[in-house]
């Protein structure tokens, strides 16, 4: 289905009845990403999945920044008749997820983070990042998005895909082709880890129950969310076995199943 704001129009999908799930995909995903966790759930949950700026079939080039985001979602999810949500965002989708959380903490049940982060403290480094970002976004400009895709399935942070069977592999290869050269470098621009304010100071202020999921393959962002355990209020931390950044897709039942014992025992504390 379309929601059009302003001059945005975003895709979303619904599935279920219940309990409302809004799940975020990372970068170079779209709602497909969660077609194998969505079966994991059991009845009374309504998962919702979002196609973000610069992704899937959502059609939003005004979105400048991941402020302006997280403003359209909310008024999405006002438009669903939602009043609280459980959020469950993937790495560029739970960055965006933190940053709706932090702006509308009222909206929100619980928070789940896989292989998410706060942005980056340090101006100088985070400054570093937006001009890395800029030069991925004008090399995707320029060498179109097969040659991306090619070298994206290919760095370090998804080697341990490499192990997954060839149909998973290649239903990853095609989720990525869809994407468009424009979208994805509005998205590094405008969402991506530098473009973004970072969290790290007002973490400890966030109140509500917040799941943290990385692989244990993940070394990285292990480190990033035992500092992000350690500074927030209310939180749990899983590593899970055998796993790399993107924990769904290489675990999607364990994924669905970790998620839905979280949300049972926030939700059994009303």
């Amino acid at each position: 289905m379309y929601y059009t704001i302003g001059q945005s129009t975003y895709w979303y999908e619904v599935d279920g009845e219940g309990i409302p799930i809004v799940m975020l995909h990372g970068f170079t995903g779209s709602t497909k990403t969660w077609q194998h966790v969505k079966s994991a759930f059991g009845s009374g949950y309504q998962i919702i999945a979002i196609d973000l700026p610069g992704h899937g079939k959502t059609e939003a080039t005004h979105v400048k920044t991941m402020e302006m985001c997280c403003a359209d979602l909310h008024a999405l999810f006002q438009s669903l008749g939602f009043e609280k949500i459980h959020l469950v965002g993937y790495s560029m989708g739970g960055r965006t997820a933190l940053s709706f959380a932090m702006t509308y903490p009222s909206m929100i049940q619980s928070l789940i983070l896989e292989s998410a982060s706060p942005g980056i403290a340090d101006e100088a480094e985070r400054h570093l990042r937006v001009a890395a970002d800029e030069k991925l976004a004008e090399r995707i400009e320029r060498d179109g998005i097969q040659a991306f895709v090619d070298y994206w399935q290919d760095i370090p942070l998804f080697a341990s895909q490499k192990n997954l069977p060839l149909r998973i592999q290649q239903a990853i290869r095609r989720e990525r082709l869809t994407q468009t050269a424009e979208g994805l470098s509005q998205s590094l621009r405008a969402m991506g880890t530098g473009a973004q304010g970072s969290w790290w100071d007002r973490l400890e202020s966030f109140e509500r129950p917040v799941q943290l999921l990385v692989g244990e393959l993940d070394p990285k962002f292990i480190a990033t969310n035992k500092k992000m355990h350690a500074a927030l209020k209310s939180s749990k931390m899983i590593v899970c076995e055998d796993a790399g950044h993107a924990i769904h897709v290489e675990k999607p039942e364990i994924f669905g199943k970790l998620i839905e014992e979280f949300i049972d025992s926030v939700t059994d504390k009303k």
